[in-house]
């Protein structure tokens, strides 16, 4: 596989810098660093970008994540292996990414139960991560970025 062009962010000056801060800002709001990889790798999975699926899994593993976890996260509903605080948020991923798929986006039911996990400073950086995810994906799946290539090594 060859990339059609070299990610965009990469292009347009200052895109990268302005997308890394608001990654940075949504991960200093007191959401577990687990919780936004298993998110993040969920809304990749459900956007088939193989760079963003690639990438999460190896740094949510950098960062103690274990093998059980990371295979079952496509599987979540049926895998013993995750909190109410994480499924809540995986739920609202899958929500958020798939905006199109019913007329309520992201139901009461599971904006509610996010809500009893966390407080409103870690919703708000949950929602803007999980937008972050999806722009991470559609960027990457329209320029056909090749997974394994990584700008932090």
């Amino acid at each position: 596989m060859q990339a059609r062009m070299r990610n965009p962010a990469m292009i347009v000056p200052d895109a990268m810098k302005a997308i890394q801060g608001l990654q940075a800002a949504t991960h200093k709001a007191g959401v577990p660093e687990m919780t936004m990889h298993l998110v993040h790798l969920r809304a990749s999975q459900i956007n088939g970008c193989g760079v963003c699926v690639e990438g999460g899994s190896h740094y949510a593993k950098k960062a103690g994540e274990t093998d059980q976890r990371l295979f079952s996260v496509a599987a979540w509903r049926d895998a013993p292996f995750f909190t109410d605080a994480e499924r809540a948020a995986l739920a609202l991923a899958e929500s958020i990414t798939r905006l199109a798929d019913r007329s309520d986006p992201v139901p009461d039911d599971v904006w509610n139960e996010a809500a009893k996990h966390y407080e409103e400073r870690q919703l708000a950086a949950l929602v803007l991560w999980i937008g972050v995810s999806n722009l991470f994906n559609r960027v990457n799946a329209a320029t056909k970025q090749v997974a394994g290539v990584r700008w932090d090594g």
